[in-house]
Formats: structure tokens, sequence, C-alpha cells
């Protein structure tokens, strides 16, 4: 028989990933919430203002604002990226799982799903109104956005929309080799709505490393528990 494959080093093993992932996940929790803390310090002294304005106007022509630097199509697609992190195709994303999750009676799991995202815009929104931040006033003809700019709405609630709904993937995921597509992917999508906010002129830089730091830490913080009360028999088993 192999040794390794006994039942105590199952066990041992077992239980060494999940001190390892805790100590992951609580690196990511620390890190972004840090992460946060101090751009968002930096920001309300001023001190990033020469930052954004340089990073922003690297996306655009010199001399002229209106034009984005590449191809001529490739506007066009960072609109369409952006929408991925708006609000209505979140809704929609989240509407849609949370309603299959119900019809197959995993309504605990439907229900982290609900208070990982609800909670992220609670938060967002509560930060847009004590920051206060302007948006950037840089890009000539760029779209019109009513809320505050700090921190990037679309940014964090991606980040905790797919980044949450990557994780429940990988949980019901049964081959281990695919298991870290789902996350990839998630973080994939995040950095590029990111990415297309400043773009297309409607965030500063720091708005967007602000709302992914958050989203992140938010996201994986919701997860944590999650599983901790996985483990007390409050939610259904990994693989149910």
């Amino acid at each position: 028989m192999n040794i390794l494959r006994s039942p105590f080093w199952a066990t041992t093993w077992r239980l060494i990933k999940d001190e390892v992932g805790l100590l992951v996940a609580l690196a990511i929790v620390t890190g972004g919430l840090l992460g946060f803390l101090a751009i968002a310090d930096e920001v309300i002294e001023g001190e990033t203002a020469a930052f954004d304005r340089a990073v922003l106007l690297a996306f655009r022509q010199p001399g002229d604002p209106a034009a984005t630097v590449g191809p001529h199509w490739l506007p066009a697609v960072a609109l369409d990226i952006t929408a991925l992190g708006s609000i209505a195709v979140l809704s929609l994303i989240v509407v849609f799982t949370v309603s299959y999750l119900v019809l197959v009676r995993k309504r605990h799991a439907a229900l982290f799903v609900l208070v990982a995202v609800l909670g992220g815009l609670g938060l967002s929104n509560m930060l847009k109104a004590l920051v206060g931040r302007t948006r950037p006033d840089l890009v000539p003809g760029a779209p019109v956005e009513l809320s505050a700019s700090f921190p990037s709405g679309h940014a964090m609630l991606s980040a905790v929309t797919y980044l949450t709904l990557g994780a429940l993937l990988t949980r019901v995921e049964t081959d281990r080799r695919a298991r870290p597509f789902f996350l990839v992917v998630a973080v994939i999508l995040t950095l590029m709505v990111g990415y297309s906010r400043v773009y297309i002129g409607v965030h500063w830089p720091t708005d967007v490393l602000a709302g992914w730091c958050l989203g992140a830490a938010w996201a994986t913080l919701c997860w944590m528990v999650a599983l901790w009360l996985q483990r007390r028999g409050q939610i259904e088993p990994a693989g149910a």
C-alpha cells in the first residue's frame, strides 16, 4: 500500500492545504485592505494627481487628448469591455446565478453570492460618497458618469462578482487541473474592465487600483466566511 495514500497522510495533507489556503486568503485580504488604505490616503491628500494625469494621458495621442492610442477599433472594444463591469450586466449575471442556485436547492450558496455582491455594492457607494472625488476632465467626449470617481465601482464590483463566481466554480469542479482556469478567467475579466475605465477616460488610475484592491479583499473575506460556515455545516459542502 502506498503510504502517502493512507488515511493518516491523506488527512495530514488536507490539513496542510487548508492552512496554506487560509494563509494565502489572509494575505490577500490584508494586502488588499492595506493597499486600498494607502491609495486612499494619497488620493485624499492630493499626492497622486501627477501620477494619475500622466498615466491617463499616456492612453491619449500627444497634443490631442480626444484621440486614443492604438488601432482605430480599440475604443469601441473598450466600451464593450467596460460594460462587463456595469451594474446592468453584473446584475443580470448575479440574478441568473442566484436563480440557478435556488432551482438546484443550493440556497445557502445563493445567499452567499447575494451578500458578497450586494455588500460590495454598498461598500463601494459608501466610499464614493465619503471621498467625493471628481471624475477626470482631461478627455473630451468621454462618457458621462454621474457618480463619484473613487473607488472605481466597475473595477471593484467586477472583482467581487467575477472572483466570487470563479471561486464557486472551483469548488464544484472535480478536475483539479481545470480549477485554476475559472479564477484565471475571473482575474483577466477584472483586469480588462479596470483597464478599460482608464482607457476611455472616465476614471483616474488610482480609482481603478483602489477598486481592485478592495474588491479582491472583500471577495476573499466573504469566501473565508463561507468556508467557515461550510465547515460548521451551515452551508452546502464542497462539491454539493
